[in-house]
């Protein structure tokens, strides 16, 4: 079996970047990281896959900014960016921008993002902030293909994380985000498997 190229986007941190990297490295994952790319400049994300000897970029959304669609022209400088790597899976890593029907048409259900809430639930910015406003007992996490909404792609995987007395937004948001850290690979894994089946807005898992 051939070893899926991963593209992966990042705007921050990049744990769930660190995440994918340690399972590669353990043999868990077959897949390799053929190019880091981020939409802001020395983010730690950044840092990490230049450690781990992998291709970080830095494209400047701000070098588009005179054009009459900055987001459709920066999203064309992504795409042949991720397809001179020739990277098979696009991975959103915290990645903290919109992308177009440039990019979504190109890689159609090859675009995998991790969202902390149990979606449809909560979408968008402050998922853990919304659930923690309106007093959920169980709140968790959710890996989707990405469409054109707002994290409305087909479901792939979830996993609850409960909801304890007295947490701030800092503490789900922390025990949410280590469930990430295995969920995330995991259906990096699946798709790479060739075990994940689309029909509709249903994922569904083949066996091996």
């Amino acid at each position: 079996m051939s070893v899926l190229r991963l593209g992966v986007l990042v705007s921050g941190r990049g744990s769930n970047l660190q995440a994918i990297i340690n399972e590669i490295e353990a043999g868990t994952l077959k897949a390799e990281i053929a190019v880091v790319i981020s939409n802001k400049h020395g983010v730690p994300a950044l840092d990490r896959a230049e450690r781990h000897g992998l291709n970080a970029v830095f494209l400047d959304p701000k070098a588009v900014a005179d054009t009459p669609d900055p987001r459709q022209t920066y999203d064309q400088i992504l795409l042949e960016t991720l397809q001179r790597h020739q990277v098979q899976l696009v991975v959103l890593a915290g990645y903290m921008k919109m992308i177009t029907s440039i990019l979504i048409d190109s890689y159609e259900l090859r675009i995998m993002n991790i969202h902390p809430s149990l979606l449809p639930s909560f979408p968008g910015l402050h998922a853990q902030r919304q659930a923690l406003h309106h007093g959920v007992k169980v709140a968790g996490c959710t890996v989707h293909f990405v469409t054109e909404g707002m994290d409305t792609g087909p479901i792939i995987l979830q996993q609850a994380v409960p909801v304890e007395e007295g947490d701030t937004e800092e503490d789900l948001s922390e025990r949410i985000l280590k469930v990430e850290h295995d969920l995330f690979p995991r259906a990096i894994r699946l798709f790479a498997e060739g075990r994940l089946r689309v029909t509709g807005r249903t994922v569904r898992l083949s066996d091996a």
